[in-house]
Formats: C-alpha cells, structure tokens, sequence
C-alpha cells in the first residue's frame, strides 16, 4: 500500500510539473496581458482627458512624471527599464557564470511591478512608450518563477522556461499567437530546440486562449481593406518603403545604441551623473513635441496608426519625425516601455510619405507596407515583423509584398547598425552590475 501511494504521489507530482505548473503560469500571462492592456489605455485616457481642456498641463505633468518614473526606476526598480527583450534575450544567451546574477536582477515579482507600474506612469504623462515589449518581460519573468517548483533546476530549464514566457507575452499582447512563436525562434532563441517546442506552443495557446476569453478575437489594428488587386507597379512603393523604413530604422538604433558619441558632452554627463535632472530635460522635451504636434505624438502611437489606417483621421506630414524624435527621447530617459507600437505608428507616418509620391495606390496597403519596413529595419527580424503585421491586420492578401519590404528594409539596416534588442542586451546586461545610482540617487 505504501508503494501504491509513493508511486501515485510520484506521478501526481510528475504531472502537476509537466502539465499543470506551465498551464497555470501560460494562462496567468495571459490574463495578465489583457490586464495590463486595459490598464494602459485607461491611463492614456486620463492623460488626455487632464490635458485636453488646459494644454499647459502637459508641461508639468509630462516631466515630473518622467522624473518620478526614472527615480523609481534606478531606486528600486533596476532591470525593469526599457522594453524588457533585451533582459529576455541577455539571460537566454550570457556567458556561463552570469545565470543567477541576470535572473536575480532581470526578472522576478520585483522587476514584473516595477515594469507594470513606472510604464503606467509613463502613459499617464504621456510619453512614448508601449506595452508589448514589456509584456514580453513579464511573461519570460512569470515563467521563470515556475523553476522554483522543478526539484532539479537547470540552466536549460530556465531557458526554456523564459522563452516560452516571451513567446506567451507576445501573442497575448497582441492577439498574435504565431507571431508569438516565431518572435520567440527568430528574436529571442536565434534558432530552434525540439525540447523546447511543445512548452513554447503549449504556453502561447494557452495565453492566446486567455486573452480570447476575455478580450474576443479582435485585430489588433482592424481589418486591411485593400481596394482592387495588386499589379506589378506596386513593386515601386515596395522599395520606396523599404529604403524609407530602413534608413529612419537605422537611425533610430544608431541614436539610441551610440548616444555616447554624437550627445553634446555636457548632456551625456547630466545622463550618466544627474540622472533626474536629464529625466526632467527629457520630460519638457516630450512635452513640447506633444504640444506642439496639437497632441499627435502622445503615448505608444497606437490610436494615431489605427485612426490613419482607417482613414478617419489623418495625421501631419511631420508625424513619422516628430514621433521617431519623441521615441528616442523616451527611450534614452530610462524607464519601463517598449517600442513596438510607437515603431509601428512610425512606419505608418513613413507611409504617408510613400502615399504622396504613389498617390494612385491603396493608403491601407502602403501603411502595411511601412509598419512591416520600419519595424523590420529597429528589430532585423524580418519575418517576425511580416508575420505580426499581417496577424494583426488580417492582411493575408500582402504577405509578399510586406515579406519584401521587411527583408530589404532589414537588409538596409543592418549596413549601418546591428539587431537593436541584441545590441541592446550584449551593451547592457551581459556581466550586468546594477548602476551605483540604482540605490542612491
């Protein structure tokens, strides 16, 4: 009888490992994905609603939120910072010897608040930060904390564990499940593990199947209506878009990886020695874009690219610009956001760019077109951008010419610069040491 119970014990404990743990944590992304997504437009929402009937709120607002955000940040808050893939990909591909430092300060609860409540912050000040990136940290970081529960850990479990996270996050994000899968094969593994399949598939479906629940299948940015078929003059946008996306795309990573070199020497030193008061530079900064674009470079971008995709409301000619600008300025201050929408309303800025030169052409398709290339162009993950564009538009009709855009716009950028999440996590967080004004600023 006691052999009876040890063996039923044994097999109980064996499947709650492999079966219950990872669905628990799968659904838990995914509910926490949908969460986190009604947070954010929430706090967008209140933003705007404080600024609208008084612009000149935005001016104290936007900065002493920037500042609140990075102190909490370098506070209490290290590791949360910036997207969060580049954390994602450092822990999966650091030298031996790393491990346990990067998962210590890279992921857990610590860092999962931090990532939620300071980009929420960001939101309510109006900053150009999205959520997609972070809730791509999130889920690697909920799925990491299942290692407790495995008797004997290992490196390779963790690993597995994180990318399965990642691959959840994504898809729960952005409704996206097999964008999910390759962002996790293509951005984050960099190649593909027998072992790992069955976890990272078993972890996206059941994180796609929270977010169905609770939030229904919806498209990310609605339905592509592409009016009459595609000829081969349509070649033509297609480079114009490419080149466009990939050289703004460069720019962007050459900006962000090499602000040592082309910052003024006095702002570089109020970067690195006066991290607040840099914060606060940043803040009126992105106030005064925001300001003075009568509201369009507010937030991750998202309403922007979704109103000009269906053609309700038209953005500036400036847009592509002034939101690029608005972004690396975000960016550089510090604090949890990602950049995946803010690049994808980029893209569909660029757009309006193509369009004036093809004007004969669909304004949906070029804005495809764009968002694929510029995405393309930041990341160097061509199919993952074609894939996630086309999932979240439902453009099935454009995957040859997005597939063509996103691999000659990647292509481009990588001339001048490298894959920026990997650049990113190798300058940031391999042999990572907190900042020395991570505890006292």
């Amino acid at each position: 009888m006691e052999r009876v119970r040890h063996s039923l014990s044994t097999r109980t404990r064996r499947l709650f490992l492999q079966v219950g743990l990872p669905w628990t944590a799968a659904l838990m992304v995914g509910l926490i994905s949908v969460w986190y997504a009604d947070w954010s437009t929430d706090v967008y929402e209140l933003f705007i609603r404080w600024i609208t009937p008084r612009w000149w709120l935005a001016l104290v607002l936007t900065p002493g939120l920037t500042v609140l955000g990075v102190y909490l940040t370098r506070r209490w808050f290290y590791g949360s910072e910036g997207s969060g893939i580049p954390q994602v990909i450092a822990a999966i591909h650091a030298p031996r010897g790393d491990d346990d430092r990067l998962m210590q300060r890279l992921f857990g609860l610590r860092v999962i608040l931090g990532k939620i409540g300071v980009s929420l912050l960001g939101l309510l000040g109006g900053l150009t930060v999205g959520r997609e990136g972070p809730t791509v940290h999130i889920g690697a970081a909920i799925m990491a904390e299942t290692g407790r529960f495995y008797p004997h850990r290992s490196i390779r479990l963790e690993r597995q564990l994180l990318l399965a996270g990642a691959a959840a996050g994504l898809s729960g994000a952005f409704n996206t499940p097999l964008a999910g899968v390759v962002f996790a094969i293509e951005e984050i593994a960099r190649d593909f593990e027998s072992r790992t399949n069955g976890t990272m598939i078993t972890a996206v479906v059941f994180a796609g199947l929270t977010s169905l629940a609770l939030a229904g299948n919806y498209l990310y940015f609605g339905q592509l209506n592409v009016s009459g078929s595609l000829h081969l003059s349509f070649a033509l946008p297609v480079i114009v878009a490419a080149i466009a996306c990939g050289l703004l795309g460069a720019a962007f990573n050459v900006t962000v990886l090499r602000w040592t070199k082309w910052m003024p020497k006095p702002l570089s030193a109020l970067k690195v020695r006066r991290p607040l008061w840099y914060a606060l530079l940043s803040g009126v900064i992105i106030a005064a874009i925001g300001v003075g674009t009568r509201g369009q470079t507010w937030g991750s971008g998202y309403d922007q690219a979704r109103a000009l995709l269906d053609g309700t409301a038209p953005l500036s000619q400036a847009f592509g610009v002034t939101k690029w600008a608005s972004l690396v300025v975000t960016y550089l201050a510090g604090l949890p956001g990602g950049l995946f929408s803010p690049s994808l309303s980029i893209g569909a800025g660029i757009a309006q760019w193509v369009h004036a030169l093809f004007s004969w052409t669909s304004m949906a398709a070029v804005i495809a077109l764009c968002m694929t290339g510029y995405l393309a162009a930041v990341t160097q993950s061509p199919i993952t951008s074609f894939v996630i564009v086309m999932e979240m538009t439902n453009g099935t009709g454009m995957v040859i010419p997005m597939m063509a855009t996103a691999l000659v716009s990647a292509r481009i950028a990588g001339l001048f610069s490298p894959p920026l999440y990997e650049a990113l996590a190798e300058q940031k967080y391999f042999h990572y040491q907190p900042p020395p004004e991570a505890r006292v600023v």
